[in-house]
């Protein structure tokens, strides 16, 4: 990814200085550094109050209860993970706040779902259980959760509703229906897939 980006700002620089445009290349180059800033800063403080949510859900035990009614659905999307394992929560965490559309809230939950799960990888190499793979090797579950966390069914997608409320659409919730049903296709495909992949050796 970083050579793709790289690559990218080398060629759009290019490109600007050679047809003549490099006033513009450099104003857009201060105002995307900028912007950058302020996305960056923005996103930081709302991680952190959900990270803090989540925590005090945890503690609550709200997260069992959760865990508990997805479990079935936990189960067959990921077969290999030991019952009652920590990465349950977490993967019904942000499970959850995908469905809901508050992908800021999925995101703390996302990176200590891919933490158990290195945990429990490294385990599984510890104990040279069959299903471990050669160290710095995503695991299928790793995989599997990356695949439908980013094809996320979402019912209510509020941080679009909050982009287009936000730059004077007319009516902001009329991307309710276009994104369930876009992203229903997008998770049954992405599900599909990971049960196919996963048969693989």
């Amino acid at each position: 990814m970083n050579k793709i980006w790289g690559w990218m700002l080398v060629i759009g620089i290019g490109v600007g200085l050679f047809t003549g445009k490099s006033a513009e290349v450099s104003t857009a180059l201060v105002d995307s550094a900028k912007n950058g800033v302020n996305y960056a800063i923005g996103m930081a403080g709302v991680v952190a109050m959900w990270s803090g949510i989540m925590r005090l859900a945890e503690a609550e035990g709200l997260l069992d209860g959760l865990t508990n009614k997805m479990k079935g659905l936990i189960r067959f999307l990921f077969p290999h993970i030991p019952a009652g394992h920590p990465a349950e929560k977490y993967i019904a965490l942000n499970f959850a706040a995908n469905i809901l559309g508050l992908g800021w809230a999925s995101t703390p939950a996302g990176l200590s779902a891919m933490e158990t799960l290195e945990a429990l990888e490294d385990d599984r190499r510890a104990k040279r259980h069959p299903l471990a793979l050669p160290k710095g090797m995503a695991s299928r579950e790793m995989c599997a959760f990356l695949v439908i966390n980013v094809s996320s069914l979402q019912l209510i997608p509020m941080t679009i509703i909050a982009y287009r409320s936000q730059f004077g659409v007319e009516v902001p919730t009329a991307i309710v229906f276009p994104a369930i049903l876009a992203t229903l296709v997008s998770t049954a495909v992405g599900i599909i897939f990971v049960k196919i992949m996963g048969r693989r050796p």
